[in-house]
């Protein structure tokens, strides 16, 4: 079995984490680990592979990776989420599965650090400072009894839309600073103590929401999904915080919310189309923080999770995160 592997050092190392401590990868074992350059394109001698890991590869470089990986039988992606492997036109019976817990702590520390930078208006200080100015304007908000709870999360009425293991590490974070968190997800319940409701709740959610927090992936049913008319059920002085993927908003709606103050503030790290080119109109839209994708950072404790999944991909069990198709 010919496994491909991204030329990153934390993917190198996992065949010494197998059960036989790489054995398997020896000369003259059965199996062959290969390093490939991530942002070119599988070289012919390796068109032949049973398994390609992927990271952050260009959307190209996967597609052609679907066209001429004829035996490819199994897709692990070392993302949190597969949408570019699943948009990669792999055939139906490939195996496509994801990195989700690879990323929980710097996404959910990323979410963090964007959420209290809008409400704490660290932007505003941060012009401020370019301009050498004291920004008195921000105490005088605060003090404001009007708008001072507007600048907290103590008490803060914050929805998290995706709660899945991402949200489970987020979560407890918002409540330790005083916030009342409130998952959205495909079924209503109640996750690790925290309440869910389901799609037929979402709308009156919003309308009860004082930030909106999204960590939903792109797929076909999410595409735009927060539009103008969703935007328009949260409360003038909510914030929305993305770090899910850029997809599942309608760019031009939120910015639209911002520019007309229908909208408090918004943070994103994932933009619909990244790198965001330098004419976009989201660089300079008002109360608005941008940040280039990089919530996720380096998948953390990949080679052990790479190990687990081919120790239970050979002995026929089943392996984690894999995608409906």
């Amino acid at each position: 079995m010919k496994i491909l592997v991204p030329d990153v050092p934390f993917d190198l190392d996992f065949p010494s984490r197998l059960p036989d401590g790489g054995a398997s990868f020896a000369p003259g074992g059965p199996d062959s680990v290969v390093a490939y350059a991530m942002n070119e394109p599988v070289p012919e001698e390796h068109t032949d592979a049973d398994v390609l890991v992927t990271w952050s590869s260009p959307p190209k470089v996967v597609a052609d990776a679907a066209r001429r990986l004829t035996r490819v039988r199994w897709v692990q992606t070392l993302t949190a989420g597969p949408d570019v492997v699943l948009r990669a036109g792999f055939a139906p019976d490939v195996v496509v599965s994801s990195g989700q817990s690879l990323h929980d702590d710097t996404v959910a520390e990323h979410a963090l650090a964007l959420i209290l930078a809008t409400v704490r208006r660290i932007d505003v200080s941060l012009a401020a400072q370019q301009e050498h100015r004291w920004a008195k304007e921000i105490t005088f908000a605060q003090a404001d009894p009007v708008t001072g709870r507007e600048y907290t999360l103590d008490e803060a009425r914050v929805t998290i839309w995706g709660f899945g293991s991402i949200a489970l590490r987020l979560a407890p974070l918002l409540t330790a600073l005083g916030a009342q968190v409130t998952g959205v997800a495909s079924r209503a319940g109640e996750r690790a103590g925290y309440p869910v409701v389901g799609a037929d709740g979402l709308e009156a959610q919003l309308a009860e929401t004082d930030l909106l927090v999204s960590l939903l992936p792109a797929l076909p049913s999410t595409r735009h999904i927060l539009d103008a008319r969703l935007l328009g059920l949260l409360p003038p002085t909510a914030r929305f915080v993305n770090v899910g993927r850029g997809a599942t908003v309608d760019e031009a709606a939120l910015e639209n919310a911002l520019r007309s103050g229908r909208l408090a503030g918004a943070a994103l790290d994932v933009m619909e189309t990244e790198p965001l080119p330098a004419d976009s109109p989201l660089w300079d839209v008002p109360n608005l923080i941008l940040t280039p994708h990089v919530a996720g950072g380096r998948p953390r404790r990949a080679a052990q999770f790479l190990a687990d999944q081919l120790t239970a991909w050979r002995a026929g069990s089943p392996i984690r995160n894999v995608t409906a198709r």
